[in-house]
């Protein structure tokens, strides 16, 4: 006797929703990947047998491993790029826990999506439609017919600069500070991708404060830092026509001006700022001033690192900070935060506006309207995020208001520099930066899309009206 299959209302009531965005699949990935790095750094081999006393707390869970809060914030701030730490990478977690944050830092730098798809490229030789869309949007590339090669090429592209950077400063830690070879090209590797994918997670108790007069660390770092944050499509883009700044896509032409602008800006205002503060640049010569200054100003945009003390800067720069983080770099890279191009596209929306025109230009080039709902959108949501978690900051902990913002914008735009106070929140407060950290990586419109189960058009239009403003 035959008998009937489930209906398709009983096949979807049983089947788990299908998941159709490759927003959807992107934040999945993520959330995969955090969970799995949690789960490793808990592990007893994560930890060091007795993590020694430091300026950072060192708590053991009674299994022998990180306790969860620990692991789960550390495999946020690695697998999200962004560096805020708990607990001293140098000295808590183990060689395989270090490992691990490596590992994570690669994987959420390059993208989960871009490292499966890559994956599954060099075994499979090809790629089906659903990965090539996933892909693409992680990568920010409207076009999915050259997305073998853009694959192959952030691949290419990523090894080639952490080569070179790790090459540079494990030959550097042999020759200056005495490293063995084995050690040094340790220090290398790993500084070298916490470089490029802008981590900011270092293996010293004081970041790299202790090159802030060295040129041969501080330089090579700096290049990964910047070359990271212009994003994997400029970077694919100079190297293919770096002789013909007219063929350059309008991407790369915001990318490239804004990021030689607010390196210019940044780096000024640092110096001025600090030129005379004794717990930052006024001990140095003035070749140390302008090196400090100048990495104080690249970090402070992208990546975590530091070569001077935070805490001890003037409030005036923790504000000048504040700003340059949450603009944050290029789109479709390893940075978070605003992004230049969003941030680009309101500023000339602005003088648009003021000037009475009617559309939009950059670069020889007109906006569509639609760029303009995008940009408001994801401003305005980055707004909300920053303002909810400061206020939730000041409600739940005894720190000012400089610090909180600080430590949440620092989280939004995975940044990873903090005046010191990450250790110090409750538990609450630092899962609260992980979700904050989360949205900030993946990005505000991301998440949104992701959530959004389907989209509802519209078969009609209502009578517009024009209500007042200002």
């Amino acid at each position: 006797m035959l008998t009937r299959g489930p209906s398709a209302r009983n096949r979807r009531l049983f089947h788990l929703p299908h998941l159709r965005h490759p927003a959807q699949v992107i934040v999945l990935s993520f959330l995969v990947a955090l969970a799995a790095g949690t789960a490793l750094l808990m592990l007893p081999a994560s930890v060091t047998e007795a993590p020694p006393a430091g300026p950072l707390p060192a708590p053991v869970s009674p299994a022998g491993g990180a306790p969860p809060v620990e692991a789960v914030f550390t495999a946020a701030s690695a697998v999200f790029v962004t560096g805020l730490v708990v607990v001293d990478t140098a000295t808590y977690w183990s060689g395989f826990g270090q490992l691990v944050i490596l590992g994570l830092i690669q994987v959420g730098g390059l993208g989960i999506m871009t490292f499966a798809s890559l994956l599954g490229l060099l075994t499979a030789r090809r790629l089906g439609f659903r990965t090539r869309m996933v892909t693409g949007a992680s990568l920010g590339t409207l076009s999915l017919g050259d997305l073998r090669a853009v694959l192959l090429g952030v691949a290419r592209t990523a090894l080639a600069i952490e080569t070179v950077v790790a090459a540079v400063v494990a030959g550097r830690l042999v020759v200056a500070y005495d490293y063995t070879p084995g050690r040094a090209l340790w220090h290398g590797v790993f500084h070298a991708v916490s470089a490029f994918n802008n981590a900011g997670f270092a293996l010293y108790t004081d970041n790299l404060m202790r090159f802030a007069t060295d040129p041969w660390v501080c330089l090579p770092v700096a290049a990964a830092v910047i070359l990271g944050g212009l994003g994997f499509p400029v970077v694919l883009e100079l190297v293919r026509s770096y002789r013909f700044p007219a063929r350059w896509s309008l991407t790369a032409k915001v990318v490239l001006a804004g990021t030689a602008v607010l390196l210019v800006v940044s780096t000024t205002t640092v110096l001025a700022l600090e030129w005379s503060n004794p717990g930052t640049l006024g001990p140095l010569d003035t070749p140390g001033k302008l090196l400090a200054g100048f990495f104080t100003a690249v970090a402070a945009r992208t990546a975590g690192f530091n070569t001077l003390d935070v805490a001890a800067m003037h409030t005036q720069t923790w504000f000048a900070h504040d700003v340059f983080m949450f603009i944050g770099a290029g789109p479709a890279g390893t940075a978070g935060g605003l992004k230049i191009t969003t941030f680009s596209v309101l500023l000339f929306i602005i003088v648009t506006e003021i000037r009475g025109g009617t559309a939009v230009n950059m670069f020889g080039r007109r906006l569509p309207r639609s760029l303009h709902r995008e940009a408001t959108t994801i401003a305005l949501l980055a707004v909300a995020v920053v303002m909810t978690g400061t206020w939730i900051l000041l409600i739940t902990t005894p720190f000012s208001l400089d610090q909180a913002l600080f430590e949440v914008i620092s989280a939004f735009a995975t940044v990873g520099l903090s005046t010191g106070i990450t250790h110090l929140l409750p538990d609450a407060g630092q899962l609260m930066l992980v979700v904050i950290m989360f949205a900030g990586r993946v990005g505000p419109i991301t998440v949104a899309s992701a959530l959004a189960l389907r989209t509802r058009a519209l078969l009609y239009e209502l009578p517009k009206e024009r209500p007042l403003i200002g």
